[in-house]
Protein backbone atom coordinates (compact mmCIF):
# COMPACT_ATOMS: atom_id res chain seq x y z
CA UNK A 1 0.00 0.00 0.00
CA UNK A 2 0.68 3.63 -0.34
CA UNK A 3 -0.32 5.45 2.34
CA UNK A 4 -0.07 9.52 2.70
CA UNK A 5 0.63 11.67 5.91
CA UNK A 6 -0.71 14.73 5.66
CA UNK A 7 1.89 17.02 7.70
CA UNK A 8 3.19 20.35 7.36
CA UNK A 9 6.13 19.39 8.72
CA UNK A 10 7.94 16.34 8.23
CA UNK A 11 10.24 17.23 11.08
CA UNK A 12 7.69 16.71 13.76
CA UNK A 13 7.84 13.81 16.07
CA UNK A 14 4.70 12.23 15.37
CA UNK A 15 4.90 12.56 11.76
CA UNK A 16 8.34 10.70 11.74
CA UNK A 17 7.32 8.00 13.73
CA UNK A 18 3.55 7.57 11.48
CA UNK A 19 6.67 7.39 8.40
CA UNK A 20 8.60 4.98 10.26
CA UNK A 21 5.85 2.30 10.96
CA UNK A 22 4.85 2.70 7.65
CA UNK A 23 7.97 1.80 5.92
CA UNK A 24 8.71 -0.73 8.74
CA UNK A 25 5.19 -2.61 7.98
CA UNK A 26 6.31 -3.05 4.43
CA UNK A 27 3.97 -0.24 2.86
CA UNK A 28 5.28 3.10 0.80
CA UNK A 29 5.04 5.76 2.99
CA UNK A 30 4.78 9.44 1.47
CA UNK A 31 4.65 12.90 3.23
CA UNK A 32 1.82 15.37 1.86
CA UNK A 33 1.75 19.53 2.92
CA UNK A 34 -2.15 19.61 3.31
CA UNK A 35 -1.86 23.68 2.91
CA UNK A 36 0.41 23.09 -0.69
CA UNK A 37 -2.26 21.06 -2.31
CA UNK A 38 -4.65 22.19 -5.31
CA UNK A 39 -8.04 20.68 -4.66
CA UNK A 40 -9.75 20.31 -8.62
CA UNK A 41 -13.30 19.85 -8.89
CA UNK A 42 -15.11 18.16 -11.72
CA UNK A 43 -18.19 16.20 -12.58
CA UNK A 44 -17.21 12.20 -11.84
CA UNK A 45 -13.43 13.12 -11.60
CA UNK A 46 -12.14 15.16 -8.65
CA UNK A 47 -8.70 15.37 -8.17
CA UNK A 48 -5.56 16.35 -5.70
CA UNK A 49 -2.61 17.94 -7.29
CA UNK A 50 0.64 18.41 -5.45
CA UNK A 51 3.63 20.45 -6.28
CA UNK A 52 2.36 20.00 -10.19
CA UNK A 53 1.59 16.52 -10.14
CA UNK A 54 -1.98 14.47 -10.00
CA UNK A 55 -2.01 12.23 -7.25
CA UNK A 56 -3.63 8.99 -8.33
CA UNK A 57 -2.06 6.32 -6.05
CA UNK A 58 -2.39 6.13 -2.66
CA UNK A 59 -4.61 3.53 -0.86
CA UNK A 60 -4.65 5.99 2.35
CA UNK A 61 -4.36 9.12 4.49
CA UNK A 62 -3.51 9.81 7.90
CA UNK A 63 -4.36 13.40 8.44
CA UNK A 64 -2.39 15.34 10.84
CA UNK A 65 -4.12 18.66 10.60
CA UNK A 66 -2.94 21.80 12.73
CA UNK A 67 -6.06 23.74 14.15
CA UNK A 68 -4.95 26.91 11.98
CA UNK A 69 -5.76 25.56 9.06
CA UNK A 70 -8.56 22.90 9.87
CA UNK A 71 -11.04 24.71 7.11
CA UNK A 72 -8.78 24.30 3.86
CA UNK A 73 -7.33 20.88 5.66
CA UNK A 74 -10.56 19.22 6.08
CA UNK A 75 -11.46 20.24 2.65
CA UNK A 76 -8.36 18.20 1.22
CA UNK A 77 -9.52 14.98 3.70
CA UNK A 78 -13.13 15.58 1.84
CA UNK A 79 -11.43 15.73 -1.65
CA UNK A 80 -9.49 12.34 -0.79
CA UNK A 81 -12.85 10.63 0.89
CA UNK A 82 -14.48 11.74 -2.76
CA UNK A 83 -11.87 10.24 -4.67
CA UNK A 84 -12.36 7.06 -2.51
CA UNK A 85 -9.47 6.90 -0.73
CA UNK A 86 -9.35 5.46 3.33
CA UNK A 87 -8.70 8.01 5.65
CA UNK A 88 -8.08 7.17 9.04
CA UNK A 89 -10.06 10.50 10.26
CA UNK A 90 -12.90 11.51 8.52
CA UNK A 91 -13.26 15.42 7.21
CA UNK A 92 -16.84 15.34 9.57
CA UNK A 93 -14.85 14.43 12.17
CA UNK A 94 -12.09 16.67 12.05
CA UNK A 95 -14.36 19.28 11.89
CA UNK A 96 -16.60 18.66 14.57
CA UNK A 97 -13.34 17.97 16.96
CA UNK A 98 -12.61 21.42 16.29
CA UNK A 99 -15.30 23.12 17.40
CA UNK A 100 -15.55 23.41 21.21
CA UNK A 101 -18.99 24.11 21.92
CA UNK A 102 -20.66 21.44 19.13
CA UNK A 103 -17.59 18.62 20.61
CA UNK A 104 -19.26 19.60 24.39
CA UNK A 105 -22.68 19.04 23.19
CA UNK A 106 -21.97 15.94 21.25
CA UNK A 107 -20.29 14.68 24.50
CA UNK A 108 -23.23 15.49 26.61
CA UNK A 109 -25.82 14.49 24.50
CA UNK A 110 -23.81 10.96 24.94
CA UNK A 111 -24.31 10.75 28.60
CA UNK A 112 -20.61 11.61 29.66
CA UNK A 113 -19.41 13.33 33.02
CA UNK A 114 -18.04 16.79 32.00
CA UNK A 115 -17.00 20.29 33.84
CA UNK A 116 -20.59 22.52 34.19
CA UNK A 117 -19.60 24.59 31.09
CA UNK A 118 -21.88 27.84 30.19
CA UNK A 119 -21.25 29.79 26.96
CA UNK A 120 -22.80 33.10 25.90
CA UNK A 121 -22.91 35.16 23.15
CA UNK A 122 -21.35 38.66 24.87
CA UNK A 123 -23.45 38.45 27.76
CA UNK A 124 -23.76 41.00 30.11
CA UNK A 125 -24.90 38.81 32.69
CA UNK A 126 -21.13 37.54 33.88
CA UNK A 127 -22.58 36.91 37.59
CA UNK A 128 -25.18 34.69 36.27
CA UNK A 129 -22.65 32.69 34.26
CA UNK A 130 -19.66 32.30 37.18
CA UNK A 131 -23.04 31.05 39.47
CA UNK A 132 -24.37 28.48 36.91
CA UNK A 133 -20.45 27.06 36.91
CA UNK A 134 -20.82 26.77 40.76
CA UNK A 135 -18.60 30.06 41.06
CA UNK A 136 -15.07 30.76 41.39
CA UNK A 137 -11.99 29.32 40.97
CA UNK A 138 -13.44 28.62 37.46
CA UNK A 139 -11.79 28.16 34.01
CA UNK A 140 -12.03 30.85 31.21
CA UNK A 141 -11.34 29.24 27.84
CA UNK A 142 -11.25 30.56 24.43
CA UNK A 143 -12.94 28.45 22.24
CA UNK A 144 -9.83 29.03 19.06
CA UNK A 145 -7.28 27.97 21.76
CA UNK A 146 -5.25 24.91 21.39
CA UNK A 147 -2.16 23.10 24.02
CA UNK A 148 -3.33 25.52 27.16
CA UNK A 149 -3.02 28.74 25.05
CA UNK A 150 -5.98 31.00 26.12
CA UNK A 151 -6.95 28.77 29.01
CA UNK A 152 -7.44 31.25 32.14
CA UNK A 153 -7.97 30.21 35.96
CA UNK A 154 -9.97 32.90 37.88
CA UNK A 155 -9.63 32.43 41.42
CA UNK A 156 -11.78 34.84 42.42
CA UNK A 157 -15.38 36.35 41.93
CA UNK A 158 -13.50 39.50 40.85
CA UNK A 159 -10.94 38.17 38.62
CA UNK A 160 -13.25 35.77 37.24
CA UNK A 161 -15.41 39.44 36.26
CA UNK A 162 -12.32 41.05 35.14
CA UNK A 163 -11.38 37.73 32.59
CA UNK A 164 -15.24 37.31 30.84
CA UNK A 165 -15.38 41.06 30.79
CA UNK A 166 -12.05 41.68 29.59
CA UNK A 167 -12.43 38.51 26.81
CA UNK A 168 -16.06 39.97 25.74
CA UNK A 169 -14.51 43.49 25.13
CA UNK A 170 -12.23 42.06 22.54
CA UNK A 171 -15.13 40.32 21.24
CA UNK A 172 -13.57 36.86 21.83
CA UNK A 173 -15.80 33.92 21.92
CA UNK A 174 -15.01 31.84 25.26
CA UNK A 175 -16.52 29.04 27.57
CA UNK A 176 -16.52 29.49 30.90
CA UNK A 177 -15.94 26.18 33.19
CA UNK A 178 -16.58 24.53 36.51
CA UNK A 179 -12.94 24.01 38.11
CA UNK A 180 -11.98 20.60 39.45
CA UNK A 181 -10.02 21.39 42.10
CA UNK A 182 -9.33 17.79 43.33
CA UNK A 183 -7.73 16.93 39.82
CA UNK A 184 -4.72 18.83 41.54
CA UNK A 185 -3.56 20.46 38.57
CA UNK A 186 -3.26 17.14 36.70
CA UNK A 187 -5.48 15.27 33.69
CA UNK A 188 -5.53 11.90 32.07
CA UNK A 189 -4.91 11.35 27.85
CA UNK A 190 -6.19 7.99 26.62
CA UNK A 191 -4.71 7.10 23.30
CA UNK A 192 -8.37 5.34 21.38
CA UNK A 193 -7.41 3.23 17.97
CA UNK A 194 -10.45 1.52 16.42
CA UNK A 195 -12.46 1.05 19.84
CA UNK A 196 -9.87 0.02 22.11
CA UNK A 197 -7.69 2.47 24.64
CA UNK A 198 -4.32 1.26 23.66
CA UNK A 199 -2.26 3.21 25.78
CA UNK A 200 -2.69 5.97 28.68
CA UNK A 201 -1.13 8.41 30.83
CA UNK A 202 -1.46 10.98 33.47
CA UNK A 203 0.03 14.82 32.53
CA UNK A 204 1.15 16.09 36.05
CA UNK A 205 1.62 20.20 35.58
CA UNK A 206 4.49 21.94 36.62
CA UNK A 207 5.12 23.76 40.25
CA UNK A 208 2.44 26.64 40.02
CA UNK A 209 1.23 26.10 36.80
CA UNK A 210 -2.82 24.55 36.33
CA UNK A 211 -2.21 23.84 32.78
CA UNK A 212 -0.95 20.03 32.30
CA UNK A 213 -0.50 20.22 28.96
CA UNK A 214 3.06 18.88 27.91
CA UNK A 215 3.96 21.63 26.16
CA UNK A 216 3.85 24.26 28.99
CA UNK A 217 6.07 22.32 30.73
CA UNK A 218 4.20 19.36 32.29
CA UNK A 219 5.13 15.96 32.82
CA UNK A 220 3.68 12.86 31.95
CA UNK A 221 3.49 8.81 33.52
CA UNK A 222 2.47 5.69 32.80
CA UNK A 223 -1.40 5.02 34.40
CA UNK A 224 -3.58 1.98 34.13
CA UNK A 225 -7.17 3.50 33.62
CA UNK A 226 -10.22 2.57 35.58
CA UNK A 227 -12.94 0.73 33.96
CA UNK A 228 -14.97 4.07 34.08
CA UNK A 229 -12.16 5.81 32.72
CA UNK A 230 -11.69 3.29 29.95
CA UNK A 231 -15.77 3.19 29.03
CA UNK A 232 -15.80 7.15 28.43
CA UNK A 233 -13.01 7.06 26.83
CA UNK A 234 -14.48 4.89 24.59
CA UNK A 235 -17.69 5.99 24.39
CA UNK A 236 -16.37 9.93 23.84
CA UNK A 237 -14.43 8.58 20.95
CA UNK A 238 -17.60 6.42 19.50
CA UNK A 239 -19.63 9.94 20.07
CA UNK A 240 -17.22 12.22 17.93
CA UNK A 241 -16.62 9.33 15.26
CA UNK A 242 -12.91 9.10 15.30
CA UNK A 243 -11.16 5.74 14.70
CA UNK A 244 -8.23 7.26 16.34
CA UNK A 245 -8.22 9.54 19.09
CA UNK A 246 -6.53 11.54 21.77
CA UNK A 247 -9.35 11.96 24.82
CA UNK A 248 -8.81 14.19 27.56
CA UNK A 249 -10.34 13.39 30.94
CA UNK A 250 -9.85 14.97 34.91
CA UNK A 251 -10.24 12.30 37.58
CA UNK A 252 -12.91 14.12 40.08
CA UNK A 253 -15.00 13.01 42.91
CA UNK A 254 -17.59 12.68 40.24
CA UNK A 255 -15.76 10.36 38.24
CA UNK A 256 -14.02 10.80 34.77
CA UNK A 257 -14.76 13.74 33.21
CA UNK A 258 -14.13 14.29 29.93
CA UNK A 259 -12.51 17.94 28.57
CA UNK A 260 -11.94 17.27 25.03
CA UNK A 261 -11.59 14.49 22.25
CA UNK A 262 -8.48 15.08 19.86
CA UNK A 263 -8.25 14.24 16.21
CA UNK A 264 -4.68 14.51 15.94
CA UNK A 265 -3.77 13.46 18.70
CA UNK A 266 0.51 13.32 19.37
CA UNK A 267 2.18 10.66 20.06
CA UNK A 268 5.48 12.07 21.22
CA UNK A 269 4.64 11.95 24.84
CA UNK A 270 2.34 9.01 25.40
CA UNK A 271 4.81 6.87 23.59
CA UNK A 272 7.27 7.85 25.87
CA UNK A 273 5.13 7.37 28.94
CA UNK A 274 3.57 3.94 27.92
CA UNK A 275 6.71 2.36 25.87
CA UNK A 276 3.75 1.44 23.50
CA UNK A 277 4.27 1.59 19.53
CA UNK A 278 1.28 3.54 18.72
CA UNK A 279 2.33 4.45 15.28
CA UNK A 280 2.75 1.39 14.36
CA UNK A 281 -0.97 0.13 15.98
CA UNK A 282 -2.34 3.08 13.75
CA UNK A 283 -0.71 1.59 10.78
CA UNK A 284 -2.23 -1.74 11.85
CA UNK A 285 -5.80 -0.07 12.27
CA UNK A 286 -5.11 1.12 8.13
CA UNK A 287 -4.26 -2.28 7.06
CA UNK A 288 -7.13 -4.26 8.63
CA UNK A 289 -9.28 -1.09 7.12
CA UNK A 290 -8.28 -0.72 4.01
CA UNK A 291 -9.44 -4.13 1.94
CA UNK A 292 -13.21 -3.62 3.94
CA UNK A 293 -13.12 -0.13 2.41
CA UNK A 294 -12.53 -1.02 -1.48
CA UNK A 295 -15.13 -3.84 -0.75
CA UNK A 296 -17.82 -1.23 0.38
CA UNK A 297 -16.54 1.01 -2.86
CA UNK A 298 -17.21 -1.98 -5.19
CA UNK A 299 -21.07 -2.41 -3.88
CA UNK A 300 -21.62 0.88 -4.08
CA UNK A 301 -20.39 0.95 -8.28
CA UNK A 302 -22.35 -2.11 -8.41
CA UNK A 303 -25.32 -0.81 -6.85
CA UNK A 304 -25.16 2.59 -9.04
CA UNK A 305 -24.89 0.68 -11.91
CA UNK A 306 -27.94 -1.68 -11.30
CA UNK A 307 -29.77 1.42 -11.10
Amino acid sequence: MKIAILSRNKKLYSTRRLREAVDDAGHESVILDHVKCDIVIEEDAPSIHYKGEQITDVDAIIPRIGASVTFYGSAVVRQFEMMKVFTVTGSQALVRSRDKLRSLQILSRAGLGMPKTVFTNFSQEVEDIIDSVGGPPLIVKLLEGTQGVGVVLAPTRNAAESVIQAFHGLRARIIVQEFIEESKGSDIRAFVVDGKVVGAMKRISEEGEFRSNLHRGGTSELIKLSKQERRAALTAANAMGLAVAGVDMLQSERGAMVLEVNSSPGLEGIERATQQDLAGKIVSYIERSVEKHRKKNKQRRRLMNDA
